[in-house]
């Protein structure tokens, strides 16, 4: 199956299947205390749901807002988006931009140094180059790898905090906010519904799950653990979780086969070629979205080794590893209830 019709597949079966059951795909539906909307936003099906009697139609009218908004600045696939014009401008002058868009760059830079380009914002001629999720999806020539490998350097942008502006030095580079902004907006979603009163609520970016406060009856929430050899919705387990976002990262998510091959769309921005490290995913638990969002790609790039050591290292970050063997292994210290129901796969 190719890899750009199991991602429209999945997104299908997201509205039938899902972590945990939905009140429906489309627009805010109602059940006693549950109240659900539903987006196709960041290309990818985004599903909200708040337990409470209070919530109204305005309330999800306004998570679309900011959904919205924080797309149409930061999706560099969007002409006239902020990160658009900083990529047109590249190799010319600075571009202004919102103080949202501003700090996503800036916490994608700070992982981009932190991981020594094992994570780089910069990845956009890359990704281009590929296309996979797309139907230009293709492996290119090693001649046209080399080249755009070299365009791919977070050390060559340039940001000014005083005045808010973003420079790539060099023409024809490009950022691709692709592997933090969902973070960044599920965190966005859940401070509006703490501001409007609301404590219990699942915010949903296409599997980046943010469990917020407890269910109404205090327990805690139960998010399933994606089989990352099967499609949306087939678990291996649960996590059970109090006021966490989990994100997870692997080869499953958009992939094409050439000639045999399987190419996933997590890219080394050293080689170029799609990072090749015996793992099949791996998940962060941690506190907010858009460092899980980042880390989740971060730590799948370093491997099983370094991407433990590397999680071990952070405060109030969790996380998990599947090889391609079936084995789990988890961070020191692992602080959530996990239970892994397949008995193919084994924890460590």
């Amino acid at each position: 199956m190719q890899g750009s019709y199991k991602r429209i597949l999945s997104i299908l079966i997201l509205c039938l299947v899902v972590i945990i059951p939905l009140i429906g795909c489309g627009s805010a539906a109602k059940n006693n205390a549950v109240s659900s909307g539903s987006y196709f936003i960041f290309d990818t099906l985004v599903t909200v749901k708040v337990y409470s009697e209070q919530v109204e139609d305005q309330h999800f009218e306004a998570i679309e807002l900011i959904l919205k908004d924080i797309d149409q600045a930061t999706n560099r696939q969007l002409e006239g988006s902020e990160i658009d014009q900083v990529n047109r401008r590249a190799g010319i002058d600075a571009v202004k931009v919102s103080a949202e868009t501003f700090l996503v760059v800036q916490k994608a830079m700070e992982y981009a140094a932190q991981s020594e380009g094992r994570f780089d914002p910069t990845i956009g001629p890359l990704v281009d180059l590929w296309g996979i999720g797309t139907e230009e999806a293709h492996r290119p020539d090693d001649a046209m790898l080399t080249q755009t490998v070299s365009l791919v350097n977070y050390k060559d942008v340039r940001l000014d905090e005083t005045q808010q502006t973003i420079q790539l030095n060099r023409p024809d580079m490009s950022i691709d906010l692709g592997a933090i902004a969902k973070g960044y907006a599920a965190d966005r979603v859940a401070e509006y519904l703490r501001s409007e009163g609301f404590e219990s609520a699942i915010i949903d970016l296409g599997g980046n799950i943010l469990a917020m406060g407890t269910k109404p009856s205090s327990e805690l929430w139960t998010i399933g653990i994606q089989n990352p050899e099967s499609k949306r919705g087939d678990n291996i387990g649960t996590l059970r979780v109090r006021n966490k976002t989990i994100v997870s990262s692997g080869v499953y998510e958009r992939f094409f086969m050439h000639e045999g091959v399987h190419y996933h769309h997590i890219l080394d921005p050293k080689t170029g070629y799609p990072v090749a490290n015996n793992l099949l995913s791996i998940t962060i638990v941690t506190n907010r979205s858009i460092d899980a969002d980042a880390l989740s790609t971060t730590v799948f790039s370093m491997g099983l080794e370094k991407g433990l050591a590397f999680v071990e290292s952070l405060e109030d970050v969790d996380a998990f590893f599947i090889t391609h063997e079936r084995e789990i292994y988890i961070s020191k210290g692992f602080a959530e209830e996990l239970n892994i129901t397949d008995a193919s796969y084994t924890k460590h």
